[in-house]
């Protein structure tokens, strides 16, 4: 069934004048849309990837009549240390921020061999998720001090986590994630450890909104849609040929998360799923039992995996 069209799209974005953004991966793809669409609105907007490739001057030659801000910042999320010094040169310049847009993410495409980051996780669980994790762990305070702010409106300051239809199509059973392998001595293919990242993305999105919502916080998981990206660049030939011809422009996959990040429908009580290109829905009914708690015959998901990120990423918080 092909997904509706946009509803919330440039028009519905307010002035965003004196409010702060941090996008991850945004220097191509849907980040870059991100980014793009957040500054034409005159928003303050933190370009956080490995490198900058003239992202700053291509956005501002799209966009001449902005009178927003467009800052860069490095930021490697293969390293835990790279995360932590991102955050820290962000906290040293800011001291408010609106909404993290955690939009970067990786998918390997060789079974036979399982990439790993500097800190030794598989690269799709690093990437995808214990770097976002720390980078939104560090930056917790900056979002409660900016939810409290008088100035701000209720529900304003979201995280929006990107995820992905694969979490559907390749969660463990039962459990959603089998914390047990991780480091996958049980070799899973490829493209089975992109969608565990996926989960992973998926609850701490939830994981969050249940711990911060009373600070007036919000986290927002997000599947963007079929999109033509970067994600796919070290797929196959065939493989980025149908999704040149099959899949839907990067801006449709900025319009998603900009519904995630500023739609009044998103709310504490409806923020369980961001479908495309801007609709809530459930996840599937086998990932919702797993979130439940034990004793309600799930399997403590997000509440155990947030606690198990929180392990290893612990000597990057101190």
């Amino acid at each position: 069934m092909l997904p509706p069209k946009p509803d919330f799209v440039e028009k519905d974005l307010p002035d965003l004048t004196s409010k702060v953004y941090i996008v991850t991966g945004a220097t191509s793809g849907i980040g870059k849309e991100v980014a793009r669409l957040l500054y034409s609105r005159n928003a303050t907007v933190y370009i956080a990837a490995r490198d900058e490739q003239d992202t700053i001057q291509h956005i501002k030659q799209a966009e001449p009549h902005s009178t927003g801000t467009l800052v860069y910042i490095p930021l490697d999320l293969a390293d835990l240390r790279s995360v932590k010094a991102a955050a820290e040169r962000f906290l040293a310049s800011e001291t408010k921020l609106h909404v993290l847009f955690n939009n970067a993410g990786v998918m390997s495409a060789d079974d036979n061999k399982m990439e790993k980051t500097v800190q030794g996780y598989e690269n799709q669980l690093g990437i995808n998720c214990l770097g976002p994790f720390l980078l939104t762990r560090l930056l917790t305070p900056v979002l409660v001090t900016t939810a409290a702010d008088r100035s701000t409106h209720t529900h304003e300051v979201r995280v929006v986590f990107v995820s992905s239809f694969a979490a559907e199509m390749y969660h463990e059973k039962d459990v959603g994630i089998d914390l047990d392998n991780l480091d996958y001595h049980k070799p899973k293919a490829s493209i089975h450890r992109y969608g565990i990242s996926k989960v992973g993305v998926w609850a701490y999105a939830n994981e969050l909104s249940k711990r911060l919502r009373a600070k007036g916080i919000l986290g927002v998981p997000v599947n963007p849609g079929n999109l033509r990206s970067e994600l796919f660049a070290q797929q196959g030939f065939f493989f980025r040929l149908q999704v040149a011809l099959m899949h839907y422009p990067a801006v449709n996959g900025a319009y998603t998360e900009l519904f995630a990040a500023f739609s009044p429908e998103v709310t504490p009580d409806t923020a369980g799923y961001v479908f495309p290109f801007g609709r809530l829905q459930p996840i599937c009914k086998e990932l919702q039992l797993a979130a439940k708690p034990e004793g309600e015959g799930g399997a403590d998901l997000t509440r155990r995996f947030w606690e198990w990120s929180e392990k290893q990423i612990e000597q990057f918080v101190r």
